[in-house]
């Protein structure tokens, strides 16, 4: 590779300068036009990539202020608008319950900020030296349906403390809601900040789309929250990829007199009922070790919990899941998604059995083999399993959480069996004594976020996971003591 000259060097310079100067000093991104009276919101997704471009140009320079006053934007917003939000989400959606979806717009307040990226810096005889964390540029973000806007707030919050600006593709089941939020934080950026489609989003997505977010040249990193089909094909565009993949998380309750199986059976319910079950953290089997199986079972019934019988069971997994041919002999269950998220009264219905409106849980003593174990169903129904012994216990719920290392609960007063089952799940979340949702700071010590990047090893992201690191080194004798 040939070496530019000193000439030619001074030549680019002033060519660079030329340029700034016909343009005010600047150099702008075009400003591409959004669906009018939609701020942010486009028809395509190379269209929306190239308008995040432009977003990020902007954001670059108004510093650490401006990323700041972003998140003070969306957090106010998130909070000012959680009904109204969360309403239009349940009404599009369908699934979950209404006063959880309004819970986690009100949660956005505790998703970390520009504070979390302090910078590192090094001192002594041969100079001084920083690490800093960068921007990435334009992210590509992939959303569930489970939790469309909070999701999306989320991820502005952290990836706009980082510095980067997002285009979402999406799930299509909570696209619309998607947009109408886009649109309000857009407006509110660009009324306080002057900066346009700093969060872009598809009006119509698609795996098409989803394809074309994935290979366009604006788009620097991926953020997938998805199944495994979508993880997969994210991990195989060639570029970096922050995959939350799949998970089946087990509760063990231990042999434990010491426990307080009261405060056992709410905070399963509590957890594994939260917006019925839709939280890919959320326990969906239960496995009880010796006495503490009829404790554990009698504790959830006065807790609120129904009990079905096994006929009442077989009715609702014959309707819950499809049983298809997956060829040579094999076949595969393939959950019904009419009832995903569904209220534990609608279940109870298709076994003919009426219960209270209110109920949050519906309980079933199983085999470790039974469909409701081995699938994560994302339904208020929860399986309870019985082992003979600790160890039975948690060799039976590494064997249903099939090794995606997501998300495990334990009840114990035993430190050495929380050690055993921590080391043997190796799961990103491992909770003691408490609900899931302890383990994203909501009753626990922590902070939330809904994307928890399991599949590639990132873990809850922060505005760090968003970041690239890099170094500044000045050579000198430059320290002062």
């Amino acid at each position: 590779m040939s070496q530019l000259s000193e000439v030619d060097i001074r030549n680019v310079v002033s060519e660079v300068l030329a340029q700034l100067q016909s343009s005010g000093g600047t150099v702008s991104a075009p400003t591409i036009k959004s669906r009018p009276g939609r701020h942010g919101v486009f028809e395509d997704a190379a269209t929306a990539a190239k308008a995040a471009r432009g977003g990020f140009e902007q954001l670059k320079k108004k510093g650490w202020a401006g990323r700041a006053k972003v998140i003070e934007i969306v957090k106010q917003m998130c909070s000012d608008n959680a009904e109204r939000w969360g309403k239009i989400e349940f009404e599009e959606t369908k699934i979950g319950r209404l006063d959880h979806k309004i819970g986690k717009l009100y949660g956005i307040k505790n998703v970390l900020g520009t504070e979390y990226l302090t910078p590192y810096g090094m001192s002594g005889d041969a100079g001084i030296t920083m690490e800093e964390s960068a921007p990435w540029g334009v992210i590509g973000s992939i959303t569930p349906v489970t939790h469309s806007v909070p999701t999306i707030a989320g991820n502005i919050v952290n990836m706009v403390a980082a510095g980067n600006a997002i285009v979402v593709n999406p799930h299509p089941g909570g696209a619309a809601c998607a947009a109408i939020a886009i649109h309000e934080f857009n407006e509110a950026i660009k009324a306080e900040l002057g900066i346009e489609n700093l969060i872009c989003t598809i009006e119509k997505p698609s795996l098409d789309s989803f394809n074309e977010l994935c290979a366009s040249p604006d788009v620097n990193l991926l953020c997938i929250t998805g199944g495994p089909a979508v993880v997969d094909a994210a991990m195989k565009t060639g570029k970096r990829a922050i995959c939350a993949g799949p998970g089946n998380p087990p509760v063990v309750v231990d042999d434990c007199s010491a426990l307080d199986f009261d405060k056992v059976a709410k905070d399963i319910i509590f957890g594994g009922g939260f917006d019925n079950n839709l939280l890919c953290i959320g326990e969906k089997q239960i496995i009880a070790v010796g006495d503490s199986y009829k404790l554990t079972l009698d504790a959830l019934k006065r807790q609120g919990a129904v009990l079905l019988t096994k006929q009442q069971t077989e009715a609702i997994k014959k309707e819950v899941f499809d049983i298809k041919d997956g060829g040579g002999g094999c076949s595969h269950a393939v959950l019904n998604r009419a009832y995903v998220g569904a209220d534990a009264s609608k279940l109870a219905a298709i076994a003919g059995l009426k219960v209270d409106p209110k109920t949050e849980m519906l309980i079933t003593e199983t085999d470790p083999d039974d469909l409701f174990v081995v699938e994560e169903q994302m339904m208020p129904l929860l399986p309870i399993v019985r082992a003979g012994c600790f160890p039975d216990a948690v060799r039976i719920a590494k064997e249903s959480e099939h090794g995606y290392k997501h998300s495990a609960m334990v009840h114990t007063m035993n430190v050495k069996n929380m050690t055993i089952m921590g080391q043997a799940m190796d799961t990103t979340l491992f909770v003691k004594n408490g609900p899931c949702t302890a383990g994203l700071g909501m009753g626990g010590e922590g902070y939330i976020s809904f994307s928890i990047a399991t599949t590639t090893g990132e873990g809850i992201t922060t505005p760090r996971t968003f970041t690239r690191f890099r170094r500044c080194t000045l050579v000198d004798n430059l320290n002062i003591i």
